[in-house]
């Protein structure tokens, strides 16, 4: 009993180091690594920006909040969007107010998490599915041009499984509700600072 009071506590403190260092880190995704080929181009894509790892990792959050199906038809339906989102963003280049959407799912879901929020899993896979819309988007607008689209595709659909994975894996470790509650926030507060930044330029 001990030591599980003990990973609580080291977890509570990671909550409150992660929700104070954030943001020092946060920032929109600076760009792909120089010279890398499709599936690097494509892997580092969501893991080169707060925004989309926050995003990322609160669904696997949440899915595990509600536990069930959720915790893989969750994480599944964001994949799939994405990756049908990134296709059309691939042929009509970037949209100005994708970026704010992104930004606008940290908040949607690190507040959903924060609240523990239980829904009907349709609802909770179509708040998912519209948001996954925005990040595919982005993923599709921002391939390099010289990079082969199937493994541009493969590498950011398995960063973002990876993602999901580690929200799931968090959750799962941290087992105290709380904890859970409290990764939520931080990833809410994340969004606050980057929409806040977004705002002052």
């Amino acid at each position: 009993m001990k030591l599980q009071s003990d990973y609580r506590f080291l977890g509570f403190l990671g909550a409150i180091a992660f929700t104070v260092l954030l943001p020092t880190i946060a920032q929109a995704h600076p760009g792909h690594i120089e010279g890398a080929g499709g599936w690097v181009a494509g892997f580092s894509h969501p893991l080169n920006g707060w925004d989309h790892i926050l995003a990322m990792v609160a669904v696997g959050l949440w899915a595990a909040q509600l536990g069930g199906p959720a915790v893989w038809t969750m994480p599944l339906v964001f994949v799939a969007v994405m990756a049908g989102s990134a296709a059309i963003g691939a042929m009509t280049g970037p949209l100005p107010w994708v970026e704010q959407g992104i930004i606008l799912s940290d908040l949607i879901l690190g507040g959903l998490v924060l609240a523990a929020t239980r829904l009907p899993i349709r609802r909770g896979l179509l708040i998912v599915a519209i948001l996954a819309g925005f990040h595919g988007y982005a993923h599709g607008a921002e391939m390099p041009q010289m990079a082969s689209a199937f493994s541009y595709g493969t590498g950011f659909v398995m960063a973002t499984a990876l993602l999901h994975g580690i929200g799931l894996g968090l959750a799962f470790m941290l087992k105290n509700p709380m904890m859970v509650r409290l990764a939520g926030g931080a990833i809410g507060v994340g969004g606050g600072y980057m929409l806040l930044q977004g705002m002052i330029g």
